[in-house]
């Protein structure tokens, strides 16, 4: 009988290469003398005996018998570990919570100051809504647990236009939302070095030298990007729950009279603190986005974008509804740094220089998050070829470098379109253009879990979450809405010239 000894085939295949040498001089391919060896060795008595010549028809004839053995042989395990990704729970919380609690926990409160105590209703309508919008994108990651998040999500429902439509928008959202978080960083370090903000061009300076040093980093790698975003999450929310807890037992009730000093109804008031409030969860789905990232994404995604969501909601909501009853209206309503000069104004110029830095490093946080997420989410887009292919490219370290740069050039354009405008207006109107475009993937989401999900319950809360997202465009206002549209326009023709290049 014909036998092949495992000991010589990896003998002579380690000396002749692709080829492996049968006892009887013929050549053999590595795969099919494997295949033989490997069912023959034990089995002989399963095979016909084979005499003569081992000619190559009698080769192929042996590797076939060997075959069907073999199909019914279990597989072997794999030795070799699959290597973790680089985002576990703790850091995609943390991306979550640190691109929340960013410029809008430390500036709005000056956003807000002309509602007076009105804008709570803001806060509430905000924090229910923002808590349906979380839950409703952790079903959906666990759905479809692909890097992208929103477009993943409208493109799986809906189809590849509107996954367009959503990446473009959302895309915009982000470098729009970068540019504000420069400019309130830029408020943080005028509180604590006045003379580096004392012109706007000295201001705008300033945003840009962080803007472009969290790009930098995130060029470096997303590991890297992620341990810094969890360091700086810790450094801001712990310090921003001991301020509130702290300061709200020095609240002068006096400063929430009379309740709404805005001279508006109250259902105006609320549409238009619900789109402010609303810039404060912006981030609650930055989970969902880098998920080719995460560890074990459907289940890490999920918990962190709720778990996220709730811690960052409570610390905002308490931080700014403090400031509010501890200043003036008249001088909350021109402080580029709200928050410092609360603290300021209880403990002393020294906690107001604390809590600014804080404040810079809350903000250089939420920077990070957001350039990595305004890179990650291309890259999707980029890789099913609905964005150009250039976003689709990665460094050594996997970081999608066209994507950071693209993200960050397009942000430093608008601060320099703008910097002329005080802090103040530059800020708000960076919130309410960003606000605009990211109310549209938060409708699609809402919507694609409601016609394509499953569960009554869950269905139930996407519902109310496509209600909210609805309401919270009518207090987006007609100027930032105009740009919005403009710039998703604008994305169509590169959308048409992808899909030639196919």
């Amino acid at each position: 009988m014909l036998w092949i000894s495992v000991k010589r085939q990896e003998h002579l295949r380690q000396r002749q290469g692709p080829k492996v040498i049968t006892r009887h001089g013929h050549e053999l391919d590595r795969a099919a003398a494997g295949i033989a060896a490997s069912a023959l060795n034990g089995h002989n008595r399963a095979l016909p005996a084979l005499h003569g010549p081992f000619s190559p028809r009698r080769a192929r004839l042996m590797t076939r018998l060997a075959a069907l053995r073999v199909s019914h042989a279990p597989l072997p395990v794999p030795s070799m570990k699959t290597p973790r990704r680089p985002l576990g729970f703790w850091s995609t919380t943390a991306l979550v919570v640190g691109s929340m609690i960013g410029s809008g926990t430390f500036l709005l409160p000056s956003a807000l100051a002309q509602y007076g105590a009105a804008s709570t209703l803001g806060w509430g309508i905000t924090l229910c809504g923002a808590l349906l919008l979380a839950v409703t994108f952790a079903c959906l990651a666990r759905r479809w647990p692909q890097t992208g998040g929103p477009y993943v999500f409208a493109r799986n429902a809906f189809g590849e236009l509107p996954g367009f439509v959503i990446a473009w928008s959302y895309w915009i959202s982000m470098w729009c939302a970068i540019a504000a978080i420069a400019v309130a960083f830029t408020g943080s370090i005028g509180a604590i070095f006045p003379a580096l903000t004392a012109t706007p061009v000295r201001a705008a300076s300033c945003a840009l030298l962080a803007l472009w040093a969290c790009a930098a980093i995130n060029i470096a790698g997303t590991r890297e990007a992620g341990r810094m975003q969890l360091l700086t999450t810790v450094l801001k929310v712990v310090p921003l729950l001991l301020f509130g807890c702290i300061a709200l037992w020095f609240v002068d009730t006096s400063h929430y009279v009379p309740f709404n000093p805005s001279g508006e109804s109250l259902p105006a008031v609320a549409s238009a603190t619900v789109a402010l409030t609303l810039w404060a969860m912006i981030g609650l789905e930055a989970a969902t986005v880098p998920a080719d990232s995460v560890h074990d994404a459907p289940r890490t995604v999920a918990r962190a974008t709720v778990v996220g969501t709730a811690l960052a909601g409570i610390a905002t909501i308490l931080a700014c509804t403090t400031v509010i009853g501890l200043l003036p209206m008249d001088v909350l309503q021109h402080s580029s740094a709200p928050m410092a000069d609360a603290a300021a104004a209880l403990w002393g110029p020294a906690a107001g220089t604390a809590l600014a830095v804080v404040m810079a490093v809350s903000c250089l946080g939420a920077l990070n998050g957001w350039i990595l997420l305004s890179a990650q989410l291309p890259l999707a887009a980029a890789r099913d070829h609905v964005l150009p292919a250039a976003f689709a490219r990665i460094n050594a370290k996997g970081a999608p470098v066209f994507g950071v740069l693209a993200s960050s050039v397009l942000a430093t354009v608008l601060v320099i379109a703008n910097y002329n405008r005080s802090l103040v207006q530059l800020f708000i109107f960076s919130v309410l253009l960003s606000t605009a475009a990211t109310l549209l993937p938060y409708v699609a989401g809402a919507a694609a879990w409601v016609l394509r999900g499953t569960g009554t319950g869950t269905r139930l809360v996407a519902a109310g979450a496509l209600i909210y997202s609805l309401y919270a465009v009518l207090g987006v206002g007609s100027e930032a809405l105009l740009w919005g549209a403009v710039l998703i326009v604008a994305g169509l023709p590169i959308y048409f010239w992808s899909r030639r290049q196919r």
